[in-house]
């Protein structure tokens, strides 16, 4: 009796190891695709605007801009699916995901119950769990690992850009900044305050004591400067939030190369976002008047 216990127990660990291994499987891929929907949204859709308007064509009413939205993200989303292995049906499901949304709320829209800030919001939230759906439906594909192909790992360009995709989408998202570049508000170091505490939290990597230490000074530090450029407001707000994301900058760095509290990839990206917000803050306070 006591043999069977232990294997029964055994069993139910492994069969709860195996759960748990399949549940990471399925969110790691549904981060990959959210981030390639928006590197997809960020890059084909200035690309798309930069052409309409250089053939001088009208800008797109909301239903038609939030079709060609979901259109830029599953062009994303597929060319990522598809340099993973993905299967062509699955490819072709989670496309319907990205339309479904729009399609569903466009008749609200229609005929007046929406408005089209509503269809735009509502087609990026209803996404997420249409795509959770069509994971949920072909669920054997998504709940292990795929490989690059191998063809694909072999050329050096597509190989840089696939180990440092996080990089690329944060240098998208940044881009128009460039351009374009404003002081982001205050509240925004809070942001950064708790960033790394809940994410680390989250994925079980606040155990050490050493740890804790480091991310609370980090919460209270960026906290502190939050509230000193909220009560000093003007060109000071403005220098100590520019300063506030540059440190960021480095404490991505110092957490990449340690590999604590947060996933390498998530410190990369915030890294090289970090640093281009706090640049281009630095360059507008520098040449504003």
């Amino acid at each position: 009796m006591t043999e069977l216990t232990y294997d029964t127990t055994a069993g139910d660990r492994a069969a709860g190891a195996a759960g748990r291994a399949r549940r990471r499987a399925l969110a790691r891929h549904l981060l990959a695709m959210v981030l390639a929907m928006l590197a997809g949204m960020l890059l084909l859709g200035p690309a798309r605007g930069a052409l309409a308007g250089a053939l001088g064509l009208a800008p797109a009413t909301p239903g038609v801009a939030a079709l060609l939205m979901a259109t830029d993200m599953s062009v994303g989303m597929a060319v990522w699916m598809w340099y993973r292995g993905h299967s062509a049906p699955a490819i072709g499901e989670m496309t319907a995901a990205m339309y479904l949304p729009v399609l569903l709320l466009l008749p609200p829209y229609a005929v007046g119950l929406l408005g089209a800030d509503a269809l735009l919001t509502g087609g990026h939230l209803l996404m997420i769990p249409a795509m959770v759906g069509a994971m949920l439906w072909r669920r054997a594909e998504y709940a292990h690992h795929h490989a690059a192909r191998p063809a694909a790992d072999a050329r050096p360009l597509v190989r840089v850009l696939a180990h440092r995709w996080p990089t690329g989408l944060a240098l998208l998202m940044s881009f128009d900044n460039w351009f374009t570049p404003a002081v982001l508000p205050p509240w925004t170091l809070l942001g950064l305050a708790v960033s790394y505490p809940l994410v680390g939290a989250w994925r079980g990597r606040l155990g050490d004591r050493r740890v804790r230490a480091v991310q609370l000074a980090g919460l209270l530090g960026w906290t502190g400067l939050a509230v000193a450029a909220l009560a000093l407001g003007g060109d000071a707000a403005g220098w100590l939030v520019a300063v506030g994301w540059l440190a960021h900058a480095v404490w991505d760095a110092v957490h990449h190369r340690r590999d604590e509290v947060v996933p390498r990839g998530y410190a990369e990206w915030c890294a090289v976002l970090d640093t281009v917000l706090g640049v281009t803050m630095i360059l507008f306070l520098l040449t504003t008047p």
